[in-house]
């Protein structure tokens, strides 16, 4: 089972700038929302996590240094936060020395069972594996600006927002391995989505279905309010 985790919370987050300064400080049910995923991860089984940072990289830094936690926890900066999100996960590479890590969102609040679920399935990733979802009612999606993806054969055929047509969401947590991070070096402006889309050019974008467990992106007051409600009927964290 992959044991490290790549966590991206370099982004500026202006759309919760009402809420919080910073957007991996901003509290949900009383802790922060990177206290949310660093716990999970710590749950599902993850040994260590590198936390990408930015945008208050040095506020965020202090107060991840200002407790203990249940796995190691490592800060790289990105030098630009805003820059394409690629970036961010190019800024981890070299913490993870070419072996499969899970790469998950800061602002995803994530039943730690779906961590798990998506470290056990991608072992053994070369290029990337998606946990996604089917739950294409589901009331807690922002379709204006969830990731939309379209799949056969347990293969991203094509990902995108606003995308048409469309079978499955992107949970905003993967299995990723040495052919997603060439992907993205190749390109001009290396932004995840782009970087799948290479992948699935070259069949190796792969999913594992996760619409049993709960996640909930955190973007805007919309969502926020969403995950204070949510929160108390689910175990996150």
């Amino acid at each position: 089972m992959i044991d490290t985790a790549i966590l991206l919370a370099a982004g500026e987050g202006s759309r919760l700038r009402s809420a919080a300064p910073f957007k991996p400080l901003c509290t949900v049910g009383g802790r922060s929302l990177v206290d949310h995923a660093i716990t999970g991860l710590a749950q599902a089984g993850m040994a260590r996590v590198v936390v990408v940072l930015g945008y208050g990289a040095e506020q965020i830094e202090a107060s991840l240094g200002g407790r203990s936690w249940p796995l190691a926890v490592e800060t790289v900066r990105v030098e630009d936060y805003r820059q394409p999100n690629g970036v961010s996960v190019l800024a981890a590479e070299r913490h993870v020395a070419g072996a499969p890590a899970l790469l998950a969102m800061c602002d995803h609040l994530v039943d730690p069972a779906l961590y798990r679920r998506m470290a056990e399935a991608g072992e053994a990733v070369t290029g990337a594996r998606l946990g996604i979802d089917r739950r294409l009612d589901s009331d807690w999606i922002d379709l204006d600006d969830v990731t939309r993806v379209q799949t056969a054969d347990g293969r991203i055929v094509a990902i995108g927002k606003g995308l048409h047509p469309y079978d499955c969401f992107d949970t905003g947590v993967f299995a990723v391995g040495p052919a997603l991070f060439a992907s993205l070096r190749a390109l001009a402006a290396p932004s995840l989505t782009e970087g799948m889309r290479a992948l699935a050019r070259d069949g190796d974008a792969w999913v594992t279905d996760c619409s049993d467990l709960d996640w909930i992106d955190v973007d805007d007051q919309w969502a926020l309010d969403k995950a204070e409600a949510w929160l108390g009927t689910i175990t996150v964290g």
